[in-house]
């Protein structure tokens, strides 16, 4: 955007030079009309970024104010430039992996629960973590198809600090939306979880944000995830990011 921006300024100042007068030191303005236009437009640019004019000039009084107007736009415009980049590029933001797909797995003693894992993908310390999990579907209601949202209770909404993974889990239990409904029931309402998380980044000492979302056709049933840790040569455990959507289906849950 901002090399955009340059050179169509650069070239509606051009044919604005084209259309005054400038002057040469020691020759002549371009022959042809490209090589005209050309110098014209290598003296805008050295004019909006105030470099000095070199061999050519402006001369009259329209080119000059028009010389002018430029060399403030581009005082104004670099400026705008340096504070959106710095704006950008300074600002933290975190860098999570989800798993790519959610299962339905066992857990505890006899109980089943929808779950999903992350990590981080960065060096940097995450402290602080809080999630949430909305659950969206597709309901019928006197004939009109209305979408309904549910905030899904989780084993473990906050940690203190991220160093390795974290497997989310949504207990199936009396208690949740999801008890009753199938995977055809999910597929046909077009049912949808949106993930949120929340963090406190150390190193810049500022709250960053992630979010992901699943589909009723991300929703692995009967399957667990594979470990994702491992030991070097050295006996150090090692998270293996690359596995973090690892699962294994099983014959029942």
């Amino acid at each position: 955007m901002v090399i955009s921006a340059y050179l169509i300024i650069n070239i509606i100042f051009a044919f604005i030079y084209m259309s005054c007068s400038l002057g040469l030191d020691g020759g002549t303005m371009g022959s042809t009309p490209f090589s005209h236009f050309m110098d014209a437009f290598f003296f805008s640019a050295q004019t909006i970024s105030t470099v000095g004019y070199g061999h050519i000039y402006p001369k009259g009084m329209i080119a000059n104010c028009a010389a002018a107007l430029e060399s403030m736009m581009g005082l104004l415009t670099f400026a705008l430039a340096t504070g959106l980049l710095y704006g950008r590029f300074s600002r933290p933001s975190a860098q999570i992996v989800y798993s790519k797909n959610m299962l339905v797995a066992p857990y505890l003693e006899n109980g089943k629960g929808i779950m999903f894992r992350l990590a981080n993908l960065r060096r940097n310390i995450l402290i602080d973590l809080e999630i949430e999990i909305i659950f969206s579907f597709n309901e019928t209601v006197d004939g009109k198809i209305m979408r309904r949202f549910y905030p899904l209770e989780v084993e473990r909404r906050k940690v203190s600090i991220l160093t390795m993974n974290w497997t989310i889990v949504h207990p199936l239990d009396e208690n949740s939306p999801l008890i009753d409904m199938t995977k055809e029931d999910l597929e046909n309402t077009e049912a949808g979880f949106a993930i949120l998380l929340r963090a406190f980044d150390d190193t810049f000492s500022q709250t960053v944000h992630s979010r992901t979302a699943y589909q009723a056709n991300d929703i692995v049933w009967g399957a667990k995830f594979k470990p994702v840790f491992d030991r070097d040569y050295d006996g150090r455990i090692v998270l293996d990011l690359s596995k973090i959507s690892d699962h294994e289906v099983l014959v029942s849950v």
